[in-house]
């Protein structure tokens, strides 16, 4: 394999690994927010969820990081 080959599929893969991630934390976002919006009163039990769901999602698109390196 060439440079060229190589350098390509390395922004094919952190293109596709971010924007999967990227996606999944805007909806684990709104969800959370609608659901803060729906019953305050949880909004700490619902904070700490969705912090932890972010990071998982998060995780992904730094293994396609060091993955495209």
């Amino acid at each position: 394999m060439d440079i060229t080959t190589i350098s390509f599929s390395g922004g094919i893969i952190i293109a596709l690994g971010g924007l999967g991630p990227a996606l999944g934390i805007g909806y684990i976002g709104a969800k959370a927010v609608e659901a803060i919006g729906r019953n305050p009163e949880a909004s700490g039990k619902i904070m700490v969820n969705m912090l932890i769901a972010m990071a998982f999602a998060e995780a992904i698109a730094i293994y396609s990081l060091i993955f495209a390196f």
